[in-house]
């Protein structure tokens, strides 16, 4: 089940849509050129390479690189970085994230850029003088939530391994949008008028999107980030170490103790000493198809796989994705997925994690053959024995980006980015917000009498929802890879999403377009607006009586194969696009 292969994956080309309004603000600088790349190229296996990110702006950054002759990874690094600039709501160097690679031959790769708590950080970082979970929102703003950005560093060993272009040339696409200015779209400005309390927190942030009435700048509004564009340019310039060392460290560290009101305060020395990690990858198989992802501290390759794992003896493409039944199975098996997760699923290096345990396909025949197509299981629990850890609380991150590149040569970069909630802490440094990502470990580090796997601890990872996602084929080629931001709804997205392309048959377009049921425990929601409420009542005679329609934080991005060409798309209730090089 665990797969601890290396290098990078395969895909192809495909059709860019890109909407004016958004483009209006791109700048016209000239390209700039860029040595020839740093390492020879396999022979080309599709016409053209392809990039799916959540923003139009972001989208055509990776593939410009890809035109330059960059590798999957040097696209998927420019990439992140434009995000930063253009959805810097979402994701960036002041958060982390997980980055699957793979190639033609299946071998996978897997990197963990996940923020860690400070070393002085302690279990009780947020509870109350009386021993109380703190409120989610003083939680967030300031300091206490911040962990050590992860993204850069991550990007860099990445690079280290797979880039062809130089390290400085995957900045240039950031720094003109950046120095020059992109249009403020309308999820930005969306982003902006919700949460002004950690957008407008910083009186620099206050500076860029926000007017002199206090009120977000219009939709269509020129954007320059002049401290970023810097910032990017210094990045360039000295690598990775410019973050993790010299005065842009010192002034995270600074800035984000200063607004510490308690527990361990964050130190230049946490910066210095975060380490990207290669983890092993998460494989599995569902029906003929060989799924890859992001393991612990990740619960997103593991929920996924034990969701769908645990749906085989079932005729999805039988029952069609108009069938209430189909989705009351779904429900049935992420309950179970997730009952697991909750227990189970922190950081490797802290708790031990039973990842082959849990996807195990006897367990998982076991754990499956509590579905029925007819009734609920009346309570779900763990399926493995967990006699010192128990299951914690922590709210979802909704922060989050997630963008596919797929090169000419079949190499693939499937990355996930985040800075947790929209802003993150409201703390920016040099242009950037900083994440607020320590909110995702459990508030109680302790539950009858039980350890919370999910705890604070110093220089820990939070547990993630994270799901950046390859698929293989009965042949062995690639077939799809996707991903999703959305907090915990994360894996229910891609499960979503892979259901509908590998059972139902759809375009991947259409795939993504389909309603989401989110079931973590007893309550089910439902996509609101969406077919799904119209079917509570059928869902609800099928013994789901905690059931509600709610508006999810939903994104997904994805690529899929089909007959030798790329074809990708981006969630239609975001702005994602898939891009042609």
């Amino acid at each position: 089940m665990v797969d601890m292969l290396s290098t990078p994956v395969p895909t192809r080309r495909i059709l860019a849509l890109v909407t004016s309004l958004l483009l209006a603000g791109c700048a016209t600088t000239p390209q700039q050129t860029v040595s020839a790349p740093t390492a020879p190229s396999a022979p080309a296996l599709y016409d053209e390479g392809m990039v799916s990110a959540a923003d139009p702006r972001a989208a055509q950054a990776g593939a410009e690189i890809l035109r330059r002759g960059g590798s999957a990874t040097d696209a998927a690094i420019a990439t992140m970085l434009a995000l930063n600039v253009v959805e810097p709501q979402s994701s960036g160097i002041g958060g982390g994230g997980f980055l699957v690679l793979g190639d033609a031959a299946g071998r996978i790769e897997t990197w963990d850029g996940r923020e860690t708590a400070p070393k002085a950080a302690t279990p009780k970082r947020f509870l109350d003088a009386s021993g109380q979970p703190l409120p989610f929102r003083t939680a967030v703003i300031g300091g206490l939530s911040v962990g050590v950005p992860g993204n850069l560093a991550m990007a860099a060993k990445a690079h280290a391994s797979h880039g062809r272009l130089p390290w400085a040339a995957l900045f240039e696409p950031a720094i003109r949008l950046a120095r020059d200015g992109f249009a403020l779209s309308p999820r930005g400005f969306r982003s902006l008028s919700t949460q002004p309390e950690t957008g407008a927190h910083d009186p620099q942030a206050r500076a860029i999107f926000y007017g002199v009435n206090g009120e977000p700048l219009p939709v269509g509004t020129t954007i320059r980030n002049p401290a970023l564009a810097k910032t990017l340019e210094m990045l360039a310039a000295k690598g990775a170490k410019g973050l993790s060392s010299g005065p842009l460290a010192q002034e995270i560290a600074a800035k984000v103790a200063a607004q510490t009101p308690q527990d361990g305060k964050m130190t230049a020395a946490d910066i210095a000493g975060f380490v990207a990690k290669q983890r092993p990858g998460v494989c599995g198989t569902y029906r003929v198809y060989r799924i890859c992802g992001m393991g612990p501290p990740s619960s997103g390759a593991t929920t996924v796989l034990a969701t769908l794992i645990q749906l085989e003896r079932f005729d999805l493409t039988a029952l069609g994705p108009d069938s209430p039944t189909a989705w009351h199975l779904i429900a049935e098996s992420e309950r179970l997925a997730y009952a697991d997760r909750d227990v189970f699923l922190a950081d490797p290096d802290f708790e031990k994690v039973p990842v082959d345990a849990l996807l195990d396909r006897a367990y998982l025949a076991r754990r499956g053959a509590l579905i029925s197509p007819d009734t609920t299981i009346p309570k779900v629990t763990a399926g493995l024995p967990a006699p010192k850890l128990t299951l914690g609380s922590g709210p979802p991150e909704h922060g989050t980006s997630h963008f596919v590149v797929i090169d000419r040569q079949g190499d693939v970069a499937s990355w996930t980015s985040t800075i947790e909630s929209p802003f993150g802490s409201g703390i920016m440094v040099g242009g950037f917000y900083l994440n607020n990502e320590l909110t995702d470990f459990s508030f109680v580090p302790q539950k009858d009498g039980a350890l919370v796997a999910n705890r604070v601890e110093g220089g820990k990872r939070p547990r993630s929802s994270m799901a950046p996602t390859i698929v293989y084929g009965p042949d062995g080629k690639l077939l799809m890879v996707v991903g999703a931001a959305g907090g915990a709804t994360i894996p229910v997205q891609v499960i979503r999403a892979l259901i509908g392309v590998l059972d139902w048959k759809l375009p991947v377009d259409k795939a993504l377009a389909l309603p989401v049921l989110f079931a973590p425990g007893d309550m089910v929601m439902v996509e609101k607006g969406s077919r799904l409420e119209a079917m509570i009542p059928a869902l609800t005679t099928l013994g789901h009586t905690a059931i509600k329609a709610a508006d999810m934080p939903l994104k997904t991005n994805a690529v899929v194969v089909s007959g030798g060409t790329l074809v990708g798309a981006g969630d239609p209730r975001s702005e994602g696009v898939a891009v042609t090089q």
